[in-house]
């Protein structure tokens, strides 16, 4: 295992580290100032930092030469995946923002309960493995993530098409990727070379339609006044991708039909035949079986798109692989806001895998734009989520957040909703809706005897009945 590197001018802080690690079997390297940190970093070869660099960096704020924030600054920009810990006997609010404005880990203030610091630091190892890991995985596939068995099979098919050009129908729900599935099919294609050009045929109105798809000539209609190349001819010895191919009107239907039949078209106005080298994919989150049987796709142009079929999972069909794209979002827009980039906990974690997610892929990229932006710390904890989050309830077949802390995510989620639509009495509100929760439940336990459930809830008699009255329950005693 790689050392924990501390840094600190006073003796005695890393005579007490460096004891108590080693009681833990972590390993230390320590140093007096930042310069001495700065050279040994230089020191290090490539090699040498997979086994000698650093795990955890642990420093002082005030020390001879460069501060502690100054050596943070630097060594994240050298190793912006490391974790550093920031400590100081200077508990000042400047000091605690510059550390995590700077990318700190956590911020330590002297004097410090040694087994917390040790519990933070393993926190903070943990955290450095999962980074690793996960920068790991994304090398591995930068195009498209997912270790869950369904997307397996998603980049096989991907593999095993990659010497074909035959027409693919890729299906799932909205936000689960199929455009990046369509452009991994071209780039793994022998027509690679040529260009991918993508439409989406709900999101162009009816009459501009068979314009944008197969081009037209000069007069062909009002405004129409030069030729215009359309999407086939712009995908020309390449790729087109027809997404959202269920909502195509059934004239246009018929023209695309003749396109993969005849593997030529003519524009709009024209009266010469133009050749079509392009291989099709199309897409859709709708039921293409049940639109033929209603009437509103051709069952001829079904069978045409639907030579090989590509079915992507929802998210909650894959939720393993909710902490990767997590971090993998969260780097993502780290470098499109050009900060740097938070880390997520594992009970932040933890509620995302049971979150149901209706918007798929898309809508956890977008959930971590927004944490990217708006999460207070460089950690993001559970108590940051969005409140959709928070308030959403556990599915029956999904394992339970843990009794120590669900509820009060719950509650807190709540009272986000609350304050949030301007309620002036939220205090009023959760406090009757949880009063009246728990001498209910109480009251169950003890089949309505009000004594015993006064009593084991540790409040009196008199104070049981007067709440009952107050909180206006229905209940009968025994």
């Amino acid at each position: 295992m790689k050392p924990i590197w501390i840094v600190d001018d006073d003796p005695s802080i890393r005579f007490v580290l460096e004891r108590a690690l080693a009681r833990e079997n972590l390993p230390t390297r320590s140093f007096t100032q930042a310069r001495e940190v700065l050279d040994a970093l230089a020191d290090l070869t490539a090699a040498d930092a997979a086994h000698q660099g650093p795990q955890v960096l642990v420093s002082d704020i005030r020390m001879p030469g460069a501060s502690g924030l100054q050596l943070l600054e630097q060594v994240r920009a050298q190793q912006p995946g490391l974790p550093v810990i920031v400590m100081t006997a200077y508990s000042d609010l400047d000091s605690a923002v510059s550390a995590f404005q700077g990318g700190a880990f956590e911020y330590l203030p002297k004097p410090f309960d040694v087994p917390k610091a040790v519990e933070l630091i393993r926190r903070a190892v943990e955290e450095s493995q999962r980074e690793e890991v996960a920068e790991h995985q994304q090398s591995d596939a930068p195009e498209m993530l997912g270790q869950a068995p369904a997307m397996q099979d998603v980049f096989r098919a991907i593999g095993r098409l990659s010497q074909s050009v035959v027409t693919v129908l890729i299906t799932g729900e909205s936000g689960t990727g199929k455009e990046l599935v369509a452009r991994a099919l071209h780039r793994h294609s022998p027509v690679a070379g040529g260009p991918f050009v993508a439409i989406n045929t709900a999101a162009i109105p009816k009459d501009l339609l068979e314009s944008e798809l197969f081009g037209h000539e000069r007069g062909a209609f009002t405004g129409a006044q030069t030729q215009r190349r359309g999407r086939f001819e712009q995908a020309e010895g390449g790729t087109l991708f027809l997404d959202e191919i269920g909502d195509m009107p059934l004239d246009l239907q018929t023209r695309l039909l003749r396109v993969l039949s005849d593997g030529q078209f003519y524009r709009v106005g024209g009266h010469a035949a133009v050749k079509a080298h392009v291989r099709v994919i199309a897409a859709t989150h709708q039921d293409l079986e049940q639109r033929v049987k209603d009437g509103v796709f051709r069952e001829d142009l079904f069978h045409r798109l639907n030579v090989i079929r590509l079915r992507l999972p929802a998210l909650h069909e894959r939720r393993e692989d909710v902490p990767m794209l997590t971090r993998h979002f969260l780097q993502r827009s780290a470098r499109q806001l050009g900060v740097e980039p938070k880390r997520i906990s594992d009970a932040a974690l933890e509620l995302l895998q049971r979150f149901a997610f209706p918007g798929n892929v898309r809508q956890l990229e977008n959930i971590c734009h927004w944490l990217t932006v708006m999460a207070p710390a460089q950690v993001i904890s559970a108590r940051d989520l969005p409140p959709e989050v928070l308030q959403a309830g556990t599915p029956a077949h999904v394992p339970a957040v843990a009794a120590d802390e669900g509820w009060e995510l719950a509650l807190e989620g709540e009272a986000q909703k609350l304050l949030q639509d301007g309620r002036p009495d939220v205090w009023d509100v959760l406090a009757r809706r949880f009063e009246s929760r728990l001498i209910r439940t109480a009251l169950h336990a003890t089949h309505g005897r009000r004594m015993e459930a006064a009593q084991r809830l540790g409040i009196g008699r008199n104070t049981i009945t007067r709440k009952i009255q107050e909180l206006g329950l229905d209940v009968q005693d025994e």
